[in-house]
């Protein structure tokens, strides 16, 4: 473990403690994350003490569950999920690769991120339950859907829907996950989901528990995960900007010898 990687240790170790941190949090989805770079942030997250969450690739994505079957994922989201059928083949897919005994190791969540999936919620919300865990509120994408864009996000015609998601998983016994461009600016609108039911919320990186939104110190907590998201990117540019160097030496050796025979690379 290199010198980036203990001070990210160290920040969720901190964050653990005092701030309410649950979870480190990947995505093969929009974030792209190569399977080396999971690899890095399961020891990362494991070394503080914390579980990972992972968004996969779509409902249906066997090779993703597969994957995060054999590293040990604790939390396992599947994006854009908008209709029952969708989500019910999600549910084939995890009951696939997952034993009824791994299950109940692992929580299954779904993304509902756009207002077509909202407007099928109950249905969702049926199919999912005594199925999968619970459900991932995603309002960058969900504003998206709605046309209103990243200045939408925190409008109560976004809060307001998510209080209804929150309902609506209390009374069926479901999680909540409150994500999608979560800083100081939407802490007051997570407080009012969180009056009503949130289990997390998370940000790009890290997952809190959702009462850790009432947390005299939620602020720091926020500025950590910020300072955790920039280290692991930081870490990420040096790990392949090292892979890109490793051979240079030898082409360099080699390109001189072509020279001399006078041949083109090319």
């Amino acid at each position: 473990m290199n010198k980036i990687e203990k001070k990210m240790v160290e920040i969720l170790e901190r964050g653990k403690i005092s701030h309410g941190v649950v979870s480190v949090k990947a995505e093969f989805e929009a974030e792209g994350t190569r399977t080396d770079e999971l690899l890095r942030l399961v020891d990362v997250s494991r070394s503080a003490g914390l579980p990972l969450t992972l968004k996969i690739g779509g409902c249906e994505a066997i090779r993703d569950l597969l994957e995060a079957k054999q590293i040990g994922v604790r939390f396992i989201v599947a994006p854009m999920i908008e209709t029952p059928y969708a989500l019910s083949k999600y549910i084939k897919a995890v009951e696939m690769v997952y034993s009824p005994e791994e299950r109940e190791d692992t929580d299954f969540l779904f993304n509902m991120e756009t207002i077509t999936a909202y407007n099928h919620r109950e249905e969702l919300i049926q199919t999912a339950k005594g199925k999968l865990s619970g459900i991932v509120f995603g309002r960058v994408d969900f504003s998206g859907s709605m046309g209103l864009g990243r200045d939408g996000i925190e409008t109560s015609a976004i809060t307001d829907k998510v209080v209804e998601v929150a309902k609506l998983t209390k009374s069926n016994n479901l999680d909540l996950v409150m994500g999608g461009a979560i800083s100081s600016d939407a802490l007051e609108n997570v407080k009012i989901v969180e009056s009503e039911f949130l289990t997390r919320f998370e940000t790009r990186k890290v997952v809190f528990k959702g009462s850790a939104v009432a947390a005299e110190t939620i602020q720091d907590g926020l500025l950590n995960a910020v300072h955790f998201e920039l280290l692991w990117l930081m870490n990420k540019r040096d790990y392949y900007a090292s892979i890109t160097k490793e051979d240079q030496s030898r082409i360099e050796m080699l390109e001189a010898r072509w020279k001399v025979l006078g041949k083109e690379v090319f």
